[in-house]
């Protein structure tokens, strides 16, 4: 069943994005564009799941939508102003979780929110709702290498929102996680979506159930070949709407017969990306 939604304002846009390295194209003309959507009555970011086989260019785009890579040609403009994607203005969270092994969990919250410009005091408070936000308050005096992963996976995304960006990227956010640690983080993801409508979420990933999990939108990224058989610089070959198809804001959603069927037809898909 399709929850009742609206679509408002845009807040990501890839219009024509290219990238050679090396000379060779790894990304050739990838558009997509991601749109405020709204539900009545509560709060809803947005997720976008990436997915594509191994090598097909997810971490060039990753890098891109950060700001860290510029591109050859297109633009990726962000946030409900559409402005260039600029590095330091987008929250990355790579896959080691990186955060200051010399500073406590507080320390490294109270660090990021002093670079965004808070004075002490404001930082200190700051840093201690998002510890409360993120249930890391026992871990406040903690070092990172006593954390485990799914604490240090927390204080990395807290890290990123201590001031409000208007994208968040999430490299492989469920790597080597057994099942019960994936549906954690898909939990934590749907609830940091839920806390501002504005903010867009990025998951750049290889696994098709767990995205399938917690987007509202999967982009399959895949090289066309081209008249001779020749492999293209990558693109956005196939959207999901997993709202239309009644996957979205559902807690049980592996339990839906569409779910099924979805996984079935993006692994299908893969062999021909």
């Amino acid at each position: 069943m399709t929850i009742p939604h609206e679509f408002k304002e845009t807040l990501l846009t890839l219009d024509n994005v290219c990238l050679k390295l090396a000379g060779r194209a790894i990304l050739s003309g990838v558009s997509a564009r991601v749109r405020n959507v709204t539900r009545p009555g509560r709060l809803q970011g947005q997720v976008v799941g990436v997915l594509g086989p191994s090598g097909v260019g997810k971490t060039q785009l990753f890098r891109l939508l950060s700001g860290l890579t510029a591109p050859d040609e297109g633009k990726i403009l962000v946030g409900s102003e559409q402005k260039t994607v600029t590095r330091g203005e987008v929250g990355v969270v790579a896959q080691a979780y990186p955060l200051f092994e010399h500073h406590t969990v507080l320390e490294n919250l109270v660090l990021a929110a002093r670079q965004h410009g808070l004075a002490r005091p404001e930082a200190h408070e700051q840093a201690s709702r998002m510890l409360q936000r993120f249930l890391l308050q026992d871990c406040a005096r903690a070092y990172p290498a006593t954390l485990s992963g799914g604490q240090r996976q927390r204080a990395a995304i807290a890290q990123q929102l201590i001031r409000p960006k208007p994208l968040l990227l999430m490299d492989e956010p469920f790597s080597g996680l057994d099942l019960a640690m994936v549906k954690n983080v898909c939990d934590l993801l749907a609830e940091v979506a839920c806390q501002d409508e504005l903010l867009t979420i990025v998951l750049v990933t290889h696994d098709i159930a767990a995205a399938l999990s917690v987007a509202d939108t999967l982009w399959l990224l895949g090289r066309p070949r081209s008249e001779n058989g020749a492999r293209e610089g990558a693109r956005i070959v196939q959207i999901i709407d997993l709202i239309e198809r009644g996957l979205a804001w559902h807690p049980d959603v592996m339990q839906a017969p569409a779910f099924a069927g979805t996984k079935r037809e993006i692994e299908q898909r893969f062999a021909s990306l």
